[in-house]
């Protein structure tokens, strides 16, 4: 574990307690994935139905074949794990493209994994810039896992087309948090400071908008400045955060705290000066209007914007209004699972935050630009096989549906029994003996076996 984390440190400039900590979080995903595959996937019987009560049914997953993992560089670890250990649970052989940022991280794994299983060589990786990606689109993979932005993702998508190849994609995210009038102060910035700041900010379901009740602003905004004042980026030993891993994203966070104060926002810690040649400060902004690209954007720095709110009414339509849709949070002591339902957004947590990235049972994804499907949990699972329906018959019964020896008998019969299965009461045939003579001939068949 200490020489893979040291390897992210070296290729991201993490620290290295936040390398460890996406390692164990990978860990664990990977034993569930292995623990629980035979289960979720393998055969399983289901219910025929009357009409074919004569009739077993099951259904199984099979593995796709190849997948194809394109993975991002913030969490070069965790992230792709997603894909690539549920993807190989399932039967799958891996072809991972890492980014071209962290290609030292993605051999590491290659051939950790091939020291383990010397003889199932299912797991290779590929290097190289966007032309690489492309290519693996469009290499003939039973499916491609891709991580990343939304526009890349949509670049991605026109690779995959031409072949029909399938795609699960995790975008970007403008992750809201909304804090209630009787949320824990304390808690809710602690939330706050380091859901949008750890990893310097660059987390796809990092907290980037703020939504605070009218009545607890002030106090709120007071408990995330003292937090947030005490996190300090810098590439030493002793920073809590460190520098951003992609040198473009500097312009990106300098461009939207400028668009930002020139729309009438204010920064109540950081702001321009906080961004040098390779660190963002932790930048809070307040009072920043709805069409800022602090708002509209992801930003992926250390930024939070605080808007204060009317009511939750309010809170939960301004976090929506947005085209992204993947995780959330929530701090309320009694309405959290309620508000939690009515946000758009894939995950939530309700008073805590990221937790759900963090378990591995639960499926993980967002809808609108911030992508479809699922990686982690049974879906996560499913994600990477094809359904498989079998149907064995058991025995006879004189109503054979799958015949041109059909009777007009039996179609009377067949439609006497959809009545008494989904028409509503009056709505039985009185004189139609034969058919009802056929019915009770099948059901009594079934009920003796």
């Amino acid at each position: 574990m200490g020489q893979l984390a040291q390897v992210v440190h070296d290729e991201t400039g993490k620290p290295h307690a936040d390398a460890q900590l996406e390692i164990v979080l990978a860990i664990d995903h990977i034993a569930w994935a292995a623990k629980h595959a035979g289960k979720v996937l393998g055969p399983q019987r289901v219910s025929p139905g009357l009409l074919m009560a004569n009739h077993k049914a099951a259904v199984e997953y099979r593995p796709l074949g190849v997948v194809g993992v394109i993975g991002p560089w913030n969490y070069p670890v965790f992230t792709p794990m997603g894909s690539i250990a549920y993807a190989l649970a399932a039967g799958n052989a891996v072809v991972f493209k890492p980014s071209e940022l962290t290609p030292g991280v993605a051999t590491w794994l290659a051939d950790a994994f091939a020291q383990a299983v010397p003889d199932a060589p299912v797991f290779q990786v590929v290097t190289g810039f966007g032309a690489t990606g492309e290519a693996l689109c469009r290499a003939g993979v039973d499916k491609i896992a891709f991580t990343g932005s939304s526009a890349t993702a949509k670049r991605v998508m026109h690779a995959c087309a031409d072949s029909l190849t399938p795609l699960v994609v995790e975008g970007g995210g403008k992750d809201a948090l909304l804090v209630d009038v009787d949320a824990d102060l304390t808690a809710a910035a602690d939330a706050a400071v380091w859901g949008g700041m750890a990893n310097a900010g660059q987390t796809c379901i990092g907290v980037e908008r703020v939504y605070v009740h009218d009545q607890v602003c002030d106090a709120f905004v007071r408990e995330v400045l003292a937090k947030a004042g005490d996190v300090r980026a810098g590439v030493d030993g002793r920073a809590e955060i460190g520098p951003m891993t992609l040198p473009s994203q500097l312009d990106v966070v300098r461009e939207h705290i400028s668009d930002a104060l020139s729309k009438g926002g204010r920064a109540v810690l950081g702001g321009i000066d906080a961004v040098d040649d390779r660190c963002v400060q932790p930048t809070v902004l307040v009072d920043v209007p709805d069409d800022s690209t602090a708002i509209t954007e992801e930003t992926f720095g250390p930024t939070l914007t605080i808007t204060r709110v009317s009511d939750m009414d309010e809170a939960v339509a301004r976090a929506n209004d947005s085209r992204y849709g993947l995780g959330s949070t929530v701090f309320s002591k009694s309405r959290g699972a309620e508000l939690a339902r009515r946000l758009r957004a894939g995950m939530t947590g309700v008073n805590s935050v990221i937790a759900f990235a963090a378990v591995p049972a639960l499926p993980f994804g967002g809808i609108g630009d911030s992508g479809f499907g699922r990686i982690h949990g049974a879906d996560g699972l499913k994600e990477f096989t094809v359904p498989k329906s079998t149907v064995t018959k058991r025995f006879d019964v004189p109503l054979v549906l799958t015949t041109f020896a059909r009777t007009p008998a039996a179609d009377k019969a067949v439609a006497t029994l959809t009545t008494l299965l989904h028409g509503g009461k009056g709505t039985l045939p009185r004189r139609d003996g034969r058919a009802r003579d056929a019915v009770r001939k099948v059901a009594g068949r079934v009920r003796r076996r």
